[in-house]
């Protein structure tokens, strides 16, 4: 079963996962931050999310802005220190640690995503696919959320709410969009792995039906 969702915002950060320091979007939403978005809208054990199609609707606009990030963070050996008792610091801090970075990021996003769920093992017997959807359209109805969705960033919030019908009006623009960020693959949690397609923007709709995924 399938849904679309419309969701816009003012900002929208699709980080490029080669570019560490100073933050570059990718020039389309990724697949792994559309997935993110609609848990965040409703996530369950025994769902999946897979998204069909992202069609864009604004034109592709680049911002420059420039914020307050912290360049350390607090490690796992000084956790695990305190917890046995240690004096480890267990805080960050901002005056000594923040800087000041560059981040190139998309201005005034509207998208619609298409996307169906599957049953996952953790399903419980009472679970299916009617009473997903209905708890879906519930909230998308209602406006509700397990948490705030966000456009890449978590400072940079998502509106959202049902695709009311009807054709979608998405820009006539057609790009190559080189590769980008199709998910991570947490099979192995010692070696989490990305994992990368070659997108193509046509006619504003970016069709992820039978994309081929590379490591």
């Amino acid at each position: 079963m399938s849904v679309k969702v419309e969701v816009w915002g003012e900002y929208a950060c699709f980080s490029r996962t080669e570019l560490k320091v100073e933050r570059v979007s990718y020039d389309v939403m990724t697949p792994s931050a559309a997935r993110g978005l609609l848990e965040a809208i409703y996530w369950h054990p025994g769902m999946k999310w897979n998204i069909d199609r992202i069609y864009v609707l604004s034109p592709i606009k680049m911002t420059s802005i420039r914020r307050n990030e912290v360049q350390s963070k607090v490690l796992a050996s000084n956790v695990r220190a305190a917890m046995a008792g240690g004096k480890n610091p267990l805080y960050i801090s901002t005056s000594r640690d923040i800087v000041q970075r560059s981040s190139l990021v998309l201005q005034d996003v509207h998208y619609v995503i298409e996307a169906h769920f599957t049953m996952t093992e953790k399903a419980a017997e009472c679970d299916n696919h009617g009473k997903f959807q209905d708890i879906m359209k519930r909230r998308l109805h209602r406006g509700q959320c397990f948490h705030q969705p966000y456009m890449g960033c978590r400072e940079f919030p998502a509106r959202f709410r049902e695709w009311e019908g009807g054709e979608i009006p998405a820009i006539e623009e057609t790009r190559e969009l080189g590769y980008m960020l199709w998910d991570l693959d947490f099979s192995d949690m010692a070696n989490i792995q990305p994992l990368f397609f070659r997108a193509k923007m046509v006619k504003g709709v970016l069709d992820l039906t039978d994309c081929e995924v590379v490591r």
